[in-house]
């Protein structure tokens, strides 16, 4: 479906009614940039994301992700899908990344002495960036 198709079902549904939330959901569409809808969900999902759980400990561990880390933790994700991982252990510098490849989110992080004498268990792969 394309986005002209995505806005002329979004005029017809508010024919029927709630036309705040349909007006919410047209302004979300971008306008005249020819994606489709699988397209732009595709992009969506390939997105990073953190887990609660990851984020507690990024910030108990004193652990900052800036964008030159994020980045390269992406690149990490997207090297591990290629490969047909499933779950990943990305190591950046000296933190490491557990990361669920088929969601695209991380899952736990630890850095410095956090690393030694750890066991890492439930992964399939690894990858050093």
């Amino acid at each position: 479906m394309t986005i002209g198709e995505l806005q002329l079902q979004a005029g017809r549904l508010e024919q029927f009614g709630n036309s705040k939330k349909i007006q919410s959901v047209k302004s979300e569409i971008p306008q005249g940039s020819g994606e489709t809808f699988a397209e732009i969900l595709s992009k969506k999902s390939k997105e990073l994301s953190f887990s609660a759980h990851a984020l507690r400990r990024l910030e108990s561990r004193n652990i900052g992700v800036d964008n030159d880390t994020l980045g390269r933790l992406t690149k990490g994700v997207d090297i591990a899908e290629n490969k047909g991982a499933s779950e990943a252990l990305v190591l950046v510098d000296n933190t490491a990344f557990v990361v669920s490849i088929r969601n695209h989110k991380v899952i736990t992080a630890m850095s410095g002495g956090d690393l030694k004498e750890n066991v890492f268990t439930n992964i399939d792969s690894t990858v050093i960036m």
